[in-house]
């Protein structure tokens, strides 16, 4: 197990995402984020406050329960927990900025994507996660990197979040 963010350097890199995302949003276009349950949620709300002192308040804030949309839900089955999706804006014509904190095959991007388009039809939809730890199995790429780690298959990036683990870090393990 190795340490790849502390509580103090998640604090730093997310500082740093909201930055490069005030710098590329459009002015004149009404900007939200979208967080993916549970971890994504949890980013975005931390983001919000972020973009706001760089200067683009984020216009709307919702998260989205992509359980439904999952491509491996019929092997899941009666396990699958929903939590809701609670998006109580428009999406057409947004500039979306989808929130997630691992990247690894794409498919819960590629859930959440299907997910948000059934809403409306955004102006763009950008991903930010935390980590990208590559192994992509569908062609989606992040936007905003809060950290690029190489791994191999077998490895696992354990994102720990106060609001949901009570702790700050960030492990491959």
């Amino acid at each position: 197990m190795s340490l790849l963010l502390s509580g103090q350097e998640i604090k730093e890199t997310l500082d740093r995402m909201a930055r490069q995302i005030v710098a590329a949003a459009p002015n004149g276009c009404p900007l939200a984020l979208v967080g993916i349950r549970r971890r994504g949620e949890t980013l975005a709300q931390r983001l919000m406050p972020l973009l706001k002192a760089h200067g683009a308040p984020p216009a709307h804030y919702g998260a989205l329960d992509i359980t439904l949309y999952r491509d491996d839900l019929t092997t899941i089955g009666p396990s699958a927990v929903l939590r809701g999706t609670e998006i109580d804006f428009d999406v057409t014509g947004a500039w979306i900025v989808l929130v997630d904190d691992v990247l690894y095959t794409g498919r819960s991007v590629r859930a959440a994507l299907d997910a948000l388009v059934d809403l409306g039809r955004p102006k763009a939809i950008k991903l930010a996660v935390l980590v990208d730890r590559g192994w992509r199995e569908l062609p989606i790429q992040p936007d905003f990197v809060g950290l690029r780690v190489e791994t191999t298959a077998a490895h696992i990036v354990k994102v720990k979040l106060a609001e949901v683990d009570g702790k700050e870090e960030v492990e491959l393990v």
